[in-house]
């Protein structure tokens, strides 16, 4: 592990730290009132969305790798659905969960930390070619994942209403699904950004820069998050789901990406490693904002993200080693 790497997580470790001293004190309020869900909504309504739309508004769609990014999102996106395929079947099977949870553990599983931890491992490890590569992967990452994830949870959630309605049609349940997909905080700035960006406007210098303001208040704001959530929800009863969490992204994600870019679409040396140290990222503060949106889980996402983050101090230099050993 570099020192640049682990000076990044040492200034994670402490910002989390300071949302917990400041759960634990009561700086912003009883856990009655739920500072926590208060953070998250401004996250999840303003600050978010305005890092998507200037994402998806400003990125050059012509000049990203694409065999590089379906060799990556491929393989994940497909684990986000089966393990909300498993959890499903297991919330169906009579395990007591809200119907948010399936969707919120495929997110926690998949979703990772690859701005705090990601660019500087990126840097420090594969210089500024592999930078590079690592911010066009970053570029698109939340759009994909939160995008699918949402219209994961929303088909899930209409079920659900649809069933203590009496269960409507399959047409008004694929309509409701429908229109919380695409009219939601997530989804909606993703795709006027897109549209944005294809009518060739350009952001203003003036909106461009508020945006940027916006945007870059997430990181802080989601780890000083985590640490409240830890302070108000604490770990008991979600260290073992949370471990498996935190294994499935350290372990299982980085692996399948591994297999499927190298084996399936032929891609080895630089953009190879980029991609499997992307996979190897900790669990992201998304899934906790994604967890406080939908009322589920949130425990257990806190914990999966402050267990997968120390632990990748190990599992990271052992990614490390074994791309190294791999024949070019």
């Amino acid at each position: 592990m570099t020192a640049a790497v682990f000076a990044k997580l040492l200034a994670v470790a402490i910002t989390i730290a300071l949302g917990w001293v400041a759960g634990r004190m009561r700086w912003l309020g009883e856990p009655q009132v739920d500072p926590a869900r208060v953070l998250s909504a401004a996250a999840f309504y303003i600050f978010v969305p305005a890092l998507l739309f200037r994402t998806t508004a400003r990125v050059d769609l012509a000049a990203l790798p694409w065999r590089m990014l379906i060799a990556y999102f491929v393989p994940v996106v497909a684990l986000m659905v089966t393990v909300h395929a498993v959890q499903r079947r297991r919330r169906r099977r009579g395990a007591a969960m809200p119907a948010a949870a399936p969707a919120v553990r495929a997110i926690s599983v998949t979703f990772g930390n690859n701005v705090q931890m990601g660019i500087p491992m990126a840097t420090a490890v594969f210089g500024e070619a592999g930078l590079g590569l690592h911010l066009m992967l970053v570029s698109v990452h939340a759009l994909i994942l939160l995008s699918v994830c949402t219209a994961l949870v929303e088909l899930d959630l209409a079920r659900e209403k649809a069933r203590a309605q009496g269960a409507p049609g399959l047409a008004s349940t694929l309509a409701t699904t429908l229109r919380n997909t695409v009219i939601h905080p997530v989804v909606l700035p993703v795709v006027a950004g897109l549209l944005w960006n294809a009518g060739g406007l350009g952001l203003p210098p003036l909106i461009d820069e508020v945006l940027q303001l916006l945007g870059s208040a997430v990181v802080p704001l989601c780890l000083v998050l985590i640490g409240l959530s830890l302070a108000y929800y604490g770990v008991r009863g979600h260290v073992r789901g949370a471990l498996r969490i935190a294994l499935a992204k350290l372990v299982v994600v980085p692996a399948l990406v591994l297999v499927v870019a190298r084996w399936g679409f032929g891609l080895d040396g630089l953009a190879l490693g980029v991609m499997v140290m992307a996979a190897a990222a900790p669990v992201g503060s998304n899934a906790l904002i994604f967890a406080q949106r939908y009322h589920a889980q949130q425990g257990e996402a806190t914990a999966a993200i402050v267990f997968s983050t120390f632990a990748f101090l190990l599992s990271a230099p052992l990614w490390l080693t074994l791309l190294a050993w791999l024949p070019r």
